[in-house]
């Protein structure tokens, strides 16, 4: 069942959105059009970033009909409510993680699979490839229209206890997770003690102890200054975590091709930006996490591959064997 919105964000979302329907009336050629994009990474995230370029080319490909307002940080609600939002047309747009699209269609978490992808240029392979799409042709009869896929990196643990060097450091760690049921059952494999909770608060709750750590990948943990609040940080890289960007399938219905033809290909053409802004800073988001104090371990990936194995069987009747062997082929 899908988790139910508040009535606060969805009034607030009618309010927001009042001039911008008004604007659109019955037809496009009535005027400029003004379609809300909301996300939950801040403004100094490499997505806000991205999507900053995307509403501006958008604005200047279309000789400034089409306007795309900015909603970053969780300032319409958290990610899954964001993706509920504009299945329900009450939001036109969202970039959002593929562990809560997966709430939609539960086969495109495959991509989440523990130690599946051993570099960047292997997840290309396999996102950019015909079965990268496929797993998401469900989605418009659910309300939503994914246009491309967007990047939150590969994921990495920090924690403020010690060092995690091997899947033994992770005991009885509390560590704060996404509402992630990969994720979940990772770190469950793992011997920590892993609880979803929302990231817009998570600085508190580290500062106060809530949590021993989190999870999340260089980009975000930089941006969030989380080196401020954690003081270990292990380059795990236990699983990578695509973006989608997706377009109410409402709001898709009402656009003119010409209209549909530039929202999709400039998703594609920033998707692809967003991908190598996030890659080409990590080394020096690093670095400046290090020098700000966080001690950096690269640990063995062996023992946590073997101590995940089990995770693969776990989600085995969730994605189908064939789909499983198909997409660890095509990421070799």
């Amino acid at each position: 069942m899908k988790r139910t919105v508040s009535l606060i964000l969805i009034v607030s979302l009618l309010l927001v959105s009042a001039t911008s329907v008004f604007a659109q009336g019955s037809s496009e050629e009535a005027g400029p059009v003004t379609y809300r994009l909301g996300y939950g990474s801040p403004t100094t995230n490499p997505r806000h970033l991205a999507a900053e370029k995307f509403a501006e080319y958008v604005e200047a490909e279309s000789d400034g009909m089409i306007k795309i307002e900015l909603f970053p940080a969780e300032m319409l609600g958290t990610d899954p409510e964001m993706a509920e939002m504009t299945s329900m047309g009450s939001l036109d747009m969202t970039i959002n993680a593929v562990g809560v699209v997966a709430k939609y269609e539960p086969k495109v978490a495959v991509f989440e699979l523990p130690f599946l992808f051993s570099s960047y240029e292997k997840v290309d392979q396999v996102l950019d490839s015909p079965v990268g799409m496929e797993v998401l042709a469900s989605l418009p009869a659910q309300g939503l229209r994914p246009l491309a896929y967007w990047e939150n990196g590969f994921r990495h643990v920090t924690n403020s206890v010690r060092p995690i060097e091997k899947p033994a450091d992770l005991q009885g760690i509390k560590l704060r997770t996404p509402e992630n049921d990969m994720t979940l059952a990772i770190f469950r494999a793992l011997g920590a003690k892993p609880a979803p909770f929302a990231f817009s608060e998570l600085y508190l709750a580290l500062s106060q102890g809530a949590f021993d750590g989190q999870e999340n990948p260089i980009a975000n943990i930089h941006a969030a200054k989380f080196d401020e609040v954690q003081e270990y940080i292990s380059l795990t890289g236990h699983k990578y975590e695509a973006l989608v960007f997706m377009v109410s399938e409402d709001v898709w219905n009402d656009m003119s091709a010409e209209n549909q033809e530039l929202i999709a290909s400039a998703a594609k053409k920033f998707g692809a930006e967003h991908r190598e802004m996030v890659r080409s800073a990590e080394d020096s988001m690093l670095a400046e996490l290090e020098a700000n104090g966080m001690k950096v371990s690269r640990p063995d990936t062996k023992p946590f591959v073997d101590a995940t194995a089990s995770v693969y069987k776990q989600f085995e009747p969730k994605f189908t064997k064939d789909l499983m062997d198909k997409v660890i082929a095509a990421a070799q």
